[in-house]
């Protein structure tokens, strides 16, 4: 079954299905908004009562699926002592970056460079280091938070594949978070540097950051923003979000981060729930 569907994946138009999707997802036509979202709520459970909003006032499906939750929703841990979780999810692997490369699955490892879009000179930085991967399910909140204080220093979007994220895809598609579309963004922090990488995944309709919007979706080549003064968030702001399916690899600097023993692949996690310790 698993084999099938990562065929029928290939076989499948990915950027054209996205497109499609997405112009449905932001349709404010009110019958096909409405029945989107009660579908999507029927069909993943999605827990509605930490929303900010009731579901009939949203104006379109993605404005639905990129809600806010209601003030204290996600309490903050200790930014202080602690590296915050970025989303709300559920690790799919973690641990050190060896070589400079990263466990995807079982038997299935990709290059830093290659995640960060041929970015060698940053990769360099978090060989030794320590990475998580998380992956965010239809139902979970998709907005994507910063771990820790951090300026943004540069960003870079890579074009490519969109395959679905989910547990069959990352044990059974070589190099898959190196090879779909992507969003790089590298900070300064008080750990050093940090890497969030928001990968998008099949009928993503779209990346978008704080601080620059919504990104143009299915693009062509690679584009490198750099910030000799770029914005300065603090642990627990949102620095992103997604428009449907989606994962966050975040890669820290050697020597500067534990992850606490009970996190392991499969732990669910809440964003500013605390993940790591910082040493």
């Amino acid at each position: 079954m698993s084999a099938a569907f990562i065929r029928l994946q290939h076989l499948t138009p990915q950027h054209a299905l996205s497109r499609l999707v997405g112009r449905f997802a932001d349709s404010t036509v009110p019958w096909v908004k409405n029945t989107l979202i009660k579908r999507f709520i029927d069909a993943y459970d999605v827990d509605m009562r930490e929303a900010a909003e009731p579901a009939s006032v949203y104006p379109t499906f993605n404005a639905f699926f990129t809600r806010a939750l209601k003030p204290g929703a996600r309490p903050l841990g200790d930014a202080a002592q602690c590296v915050l979780g970025p989303a709300d999810g559920a690790v799919s692997q973690l641990g050190a970056i060896e070589g400079g490369r990263i466990v995807q699955a079982k038997g299935r490892d990709y290059s830093v460079a290659e995640l960060l879009g041929g970015d060698s000179a940053n990769a360099a930085r978090f060989d030794g280091g320590r990475f998580v991967t998380i992956y965010l399910s239809p139902k979970d909140y998709h907005r994507v938070h910063m771990p820790a204080d951090g300026t943004l220093r540069s960003t870079r979007y890579v074009p490519g594949d969109l395959f679905s994220v989910n547990a069959v895809t990352a044990d059974g598609v070589d190099r898959l978070f190196a090879r779909n579309e992507r969003l790089a963004a590298v900070f300064d922090t008080p750990l050093g540097a940090m890497a969030s990488v928001m990968v998008g995944a099949m009928i993503v309709a779209g990346i978008e950051t704080v601080w620059s919007g919504r990104l143009q979706p299915h693009g062509k080549a690679v584009e490198q923003r750099t910030f000799a003064d770029g914005p300065k968030l603090a642990a627990g702001d949102e620095m992103g979000r997604f428009y449907l399916g989606s994962t966050v690899v975040l890669l820290f600097e050697p020597g500067k981060v534990e992850w606490l023993p009970d996190l392991v692949p499969g732990s669910t996690v809440r964003m500013g729930q605390p993940i790591g310790r910082r040493l």
